[in-house]
């Protein structure tokens, strides 16, 4: 991944974060008192068209500011986490949660983009780390207590993708040395995943901006040991040297990038293109060269994409950084 590139994805999320309208609001009003105005309920993630996308516009800012440290961008971002990152407004953050009718709030996409932001900050060792712990605590908590009720994954290709979630969570359990967590997260995968084989990979749908197939097996990587991981994979995706099945190795068309909907498979392209990269590094032989070319050829229809109507430039930028730098945020 180039600076420019870089430099780019970070004046995308510069111009979002703090873009309060259109915004697209998860929450239950109990009465009159609940009416919602995004800044005075969220003081830090009410930019973006709606919370989540704009807890992981901060991620790319966080993820630009730790490996490209030498960009003009950086200053605007310090300047932005000075005033974003306060005490008072985590805790303003966090408090909402309390809310009973709160209770799935973002239940596990935005929970897990949280951690995953958290988890940069820790990598970079940066002093907002600390101040973003009792909101990172806080989700943690939800997820240890909802894991275990969770008697069926979601397979769905978008928000509420389970595996995506774990993928995410599991980074964070990994760099804030939480092993307790990452045992639950492993006990839920195993659980849910550790039985299924010869994926048909029916998709993707009209909607999906995540591979229900390959988020799965980028779980079953983050948790299981390589050597549980390669036979299960081997089994999961028997056909991957063939390039089969045909539908995981063919972009998705977008036909309306206006329609926020459709244009979450631009969304689709760029997490494909991160999935099989990930995945490739733990095969070889004919199974790598055919993950990694339909990678590039992912990659290469939606890069382009990545900037233009709000509907996907709100969010894509974080896709195509996960795309480029991996789970890890390696060069």
């Amino acid at each position: 991944m180039i600076p420019d590139l870089a430099a780019s994805f970070a004046r995308i999320a510069l111009g979002h974060v703090e873009r309060e309208y259109p915004h697209k609001a998860d929450h239950v009003m109990d009465g009159d008192a609940d009416a919602y105005v995004p800044h005075r309920v969220h003081p830090i993630f009410y930019g973006s068209f709606d919370w989540h996308s704009c807890v992981h516009g901060y991620w790319l800012l966080a993820r630009v500011r730790r490996l490209f440290p030498d960009l003009a961008e950086v200053a605007a971002i310090n300047a932005l986490f000075a005033r974003a990152f306060t005490t008072e407004k985590v805790e303003a953050e966090r408090r909402y949660l309390d809310r009973p009718s709160a209770r799935s709030f973002e239940r596990p996409y935005g929970w897990a983009w949280a951690l995953m932001l958290a988890s940069e900050l820790i990598v970079a060792d940066s002093p907002h780390a600390a101040t973003l712990q009792p909101l990172a605590d806080a989700f943690v908590a939800r997820f240890q207590a909802f894991l275990p009720k969770l008697h069926y994954p979601v397979r769905a290709g978008f928000h509420s993708n389970t595996a995506f979630a774990l993928v995410l969570a599991e980074r964070y359990a990994q760099v804030s040395g939480d092993a307790a967590f990452r045992s639950a997260l492993r006990t839920a995968a195993a659980g849910w995943f550790s039985q299924d084989s010869g994926a048909q990979a029916w998709e993707p749908s009209g909607e999906d901006f995540l591979s229900p197939t390959l988020t799965e097996a980028l779980a079953m990587q983050a948790l299981l040991p390589p050597e549980a991981f390669a036979p299960w994979f081997a089994a999961f995706l028997p056909d991957l040297a063939a390039s089969r099945p045909a539908a995981l190795f063919t972009p998705a068309q977008v036909s309306d990038r206006s329609d926020g909907k459709i244009a979450h498979l631009d969304g689709l392209n760029l997490s494909r293109a991160w999935a099989m990269r990930s995945l490739a590094r733990s095969t070889s032989g004919d199974v790598a060269r055919a993950l990694n070319e339909a990678a590039a050829r992912h990659l290469e229809t939606a890069i382009d994409e990545v900037a233009g109507d709000y509907m996907g430039e709100h969010w894509l930028a974080s896709f195509a950084m996960l795309a480029f730098t991996g789970t890890e945020g390696t060069l």
